[in-house]
């Protein structure tokens, strides 16, 4: 399922990502963790990323929907609004409210706010006014209002200390299989393919020592961390 008409079915968890690769560097350790567990996630990538110096769109779109089936994910689509044109407008606020309405997450993983590409920026500030929206009844778009009971804040470039971080050490390995599904990005064949920061070994490098940075605070190996905005209630002190 990779267009904006696939079906968008009832989620326990959804993520978004402003291109079709940074769910899988920020996240998809813990959407595979999170599917292993049996919980419904859906993956929904706001543009096809065609403004990245390799790969076309449709080259994106399969290889977000490869990745989709080694992370585990019940679907994923891609809404196509304009790389390099995301804003707080009136149709891209509509197209997102209306996944979020029709996929009813218990949660909703956008990126963090502060981030060295300005895509990444733009996308954290235009879903976090969709998610406001999607919960007001008098706001229209498809589907009934909903709005998440949480809402995590999660990185691709930049990284801050995390409200809290997931143990992704049993599903790292899906997380480097579901990156490596990216071939056009970090690994571009042909003529016509460039070097650039994400084809660098030093980007992969960047990506495990920061969820290892985050795995070794808890005692683990791998982790994933990400910021909420909002307190998150807890039954008591005691661990679950």
């Amino acid at each position: 399922m990779s267009s904006a008409t696939s079906p968008v079915t009832p989620v326990d968890l959804l993520v978004f990502g402003p291109h079709p690769d940074d769910i899988e560097i920020g996240l998809g350790g813990t959407v595979a963790r999170h599917a292993r567990l049996g919980h419904a996630v859906g993956l929904c990538d706001l543009t096809a990323g065609e403004m990245g110096s390799n790969g076309t769109p449709l080259e994106r779109i399969a290889e977000a929907e490869a990745a989709r089936h080694v992370l585990g994910a019940a679907w994923r689509i891609n809404l196509r609004l304009p790389d390099r044109g995301l804003s707080v407008a009136p149709p891209h606020v509509v197209s997102i409210a209306s996944v979020i309405r029709r996929a009813r997450p218990r949660s909703v993983a956008i990126p963090y706010w502060d981030d060295r590409h300005p895509d990444h920026v733009a996308a954290s500030a235009l879903l976090a006014e969709t998610i406001f929206s999607a919960g007001l009844r008098r706001f229209e778009a498809d589907g009934e209002p909903w709005r998440p009971a949480i809402v995590c804040h999660y990185f691709i470039n930049d990284h801050v200390t995390p409200s809290f971080v997931v143990d992704v050490s049993a599903t790292y390995e899906i997380k480097r299989r579901a990156l490596a599904c990216h071939a056009s990005q970090f690994a571009p064949a042909g003529e016509d393919a460039i070097s650039t920061r994400l084809t660098q070994d030093t980007f992969h490098r960047l990506i495990e020592s920061r969820d290892a940075l985050f795995g070794a605070g808890i005692g683990a190996a791998f982790a994933e961390g990400v910021v909420v905005r909002r307190p998150i209630g807890r039954p008591g002190l005691l661990p679950d």
